[in-house]
């Protein structure tokens, strides 16, 4: 029987590998949301012919609705447009691939309407991980990761139970400026940043693998996907990106899953669960390999891995916190306005602005300590 899927952030990385993961295994797509980009929304929605359509953007989705005029598609605006859509969709999982906090409300959305969820929209997690697992529990709704690492836990915890865990094994690339002292980032230009060694991603995604913020992210995420605390999650630079992650049990074994860097397995896993099929993604050749490194990542050059198990510790809005100031320094970084050293240091001194934000509970008020933070931060960039 075909599955019916809906696509969140169709137009980004992610978003455009599903879609492509959709064309070869026949997935019907029935609803999907994009940004700003109307020409490419407009060419997606013309061949896929969905139900309907939302656009982040309020001055896109006026422009899309224009130019799917002469069709039946149905084309929704903002946030409330993009959460309408998923509640009206027919599909049995949502992947969610909006990039940041922009996620969380489509999140929380899709778990409402008690659809699987594959998440690649890890800010969810960091943002209000306690609020999403304890919400998924109630509605009895699957979570599926999408992120590569996550996937290949999620895929290696089969092999055992809970209470055999020993830690769990985060991989990272190690990004472009792996080996570099904290004197050589000084110098970094935005050009060299955006030069990932082994994943093709969005701009700000690549950003935050080279402060390795975005491991850190993926520490919190893991601790709420998987139940363990966070200092039983090791991460390792693995510079050739093929094992994506593993689970070490008490018997010393180490499960872990490996392929190429290709994340339309990780989107075609989590549709297909608990069946395995045929990948539009190349094999694995060993002897092509050659040889794997592994190597502990230098926390006093990139002090951001460690400023996310901080944060998950002291608990309440902190993740939230260093999620929202990260977003804004990055942003900065990538309109030219700070240097890259200046990343961790905005995000860091923003975070110990808001003492105050291991006291929040609510989401209303993780969402008031996100908003706080990134006018502190902003105050750091100008």
């Amino acid at each position: 029987m075909t599955k019916t899927i809906a696509v969140l952030g169709a137009t980004g990385s992610v978003g455009m590998q599903s879609i492509d993961v959709a064309r070869q295994r026949g997935y019907k797509i029935d609803f999907f949301s994009a940004g700003r980009n109307s020409a490419l929304a407009e060419r997606l929605a013309r061949e896929i012919r969905p139900a309907a359509v939302a656009m982040a953007d309020m001055r896109a989705a006026a422009e899309l609705k224009y130019r799917l005029r002469d069709t039946s598609v149905k084309v929704l605006a903002g946030e409330a447009g993009i959460c309408d859509g998923i509640a009206g969709s027919s599909a049995d999982t949502v992947v969610n691939a909006i990039l940041g906090k922009a996620g969380l409300a489509p999140t929380l959305a899709t778990i409402e309407a008690g659809k699987r969820l594959a998440l690649a929209n890890k800010e969810s997690l960091v943002i209000a991980g306690n609020i999403v697992m304890s919400h998924a529990r109630k509605m009895g709704v699957k979570i599926i990761p999408v992120d590569s690492e996550h996937s290949a836990i999620f895929q290696s915890l089969h092999a055992g139970h809970p209470s055999e865990i020993r830690r769990l094994i985060l991989t990272a690339s190690g990004g472009p400026f792996y080996g570099k002292s904290r004197v050589e980032l000084e110098n970094i230009t935005l050009a060299d940043t955006l030069a990932h060694p082994t994943w093709k991603m969005g701009k700000k995604i690549t950003v935050d693998s080279a402060t390795l913020m975005n491991k850190g992210f993926e520490i919190i995420e893991a601790a709420h996907l998987f139940g363990v605390s966070p200092d039983k999650i090791e991460v390792v630079i693995h510079r050739e990106s093929i094992l994506h992650s593993a689970v070490e049990y008490i018997d010393n074994s180490i499960i872990g899953e490996f392929s190429l860097p290709d994340m339309r397995m990780c989107v075609q896993y989590a549709v297909d669960y608990p069946e395995r099929c045929e990948s539009a993604a190349a094999p694995l050749d060993l002897f092509a390999l050659g040889k794997m490194t592994f190597a502990k990542p230098d926390t006093s050059a990139f002090p951001l891995l460690d400023m996310a198990r901080r944060a998950y510790f002291a608990g309440g809005a902190c993740p939230a916190v260093l999620n929202a100031a990260d977003e804004v320094a990055v942003a900065a970084f990538l309109e030219e306005k700070i240097r890259f050293a200046d990343i961790p240091r905005v995000v860091m001194n923003t975070y110990d602005m808001m003492g105050g934000a291991r006291y929040a509970t609510s989401l209303s008020d993780i969402l008031a300590a996100d908003k706080e933070a990134r006018r502190i931060a902003e105050g750091y960039i100008k």
